[in-house]
């Protein structure tokens, strides 16, 4: 169980780390709104994880073919979203810096990221493939639950740590950094967005 556990560790930096667009966006939230909202965003991604490897591990290859043609699609939807999210960055005009009392509450900023990191489901698919090839994670409920565990918390852990990084520069940008920083993250996104569609 307890190299289960570790093998999801592994397995939640490994997805968790590459820097994509969810990441990109979670640094801007801290920058922008502070580290209430920022861990709001991280948190909700981490759920999303959460979601996947369950899915994953409780389904297995059942879930890699029933998530299989729903892919393209899915790939669309989260290419789209990104794609506004960008557009909207890039037209804002900056703001004062938000203390903490943002137009969009934790709350929402939580579901917003959950929904955002859901329209990814190769992340099921990553999962479902560790859990059939490696022996130690599929032997029984408890190493699933050890991996599962052990996933959700290292990408957690990722997660709030970009939250922190964002939030440490909230309200230590001159308006015109605010204004460079968002035009290049959201050009950034946009591209990433495209590679999300059509990659």
């Amino acid at each position: 169980m307890g190299q289960a556990f570790l093998l999801g560790v592994a397995a939640g930096y490994a997805i968790a780390i590459p820097f994509g667009p969810i990441a990109i966006l979670i640094v801007r939230t801290g920058v922008r709104r502070g580290l209430r909202a920022a861990a709001a965003a991280g948190a909700g991604t981490a759920t999303a994880d959460l979601i996947f490897a369950t899915i994953a591990m409780l389904f297995g290859a059942a879930a890699s073919a029933l998530l299989a043609p729903v892919l393209p699609a899915a790939r669309l939807v989260a290419g789209a979203a990104l794609a506004i999210i960008a557009v909207r960055g890039l037209l804002a005009v900056p703001q004062p810096i938000d203390r903490e009392s943002g137009s969009t509450s934790t709350g929402g900023t939580y579901l917003l990221f959950l929904g955002l990191t859901m329209l990814n489901p190769p992340t099921v698919i990553y999962f479902a493939s560790l859990a059939i090839a490696l022996p130690e994670v599929s032997a029984d409920f408890a190493s699933r639950a050890a991996f599962v565990a052990g996933a959700v918390l290292s990408s957690l852990s990722w997660q709030e740590f970009l939250a922190l990084v964002g939030a440490m520069l909230h309200g230590r940008l001159t308006p015109r950094l605010q204004r460079i920083t968002a035009v290049v993250s959201s050009l950034i996104i946009l591209a990433l967005a495209a590679r999300v569609a059509f990659g």
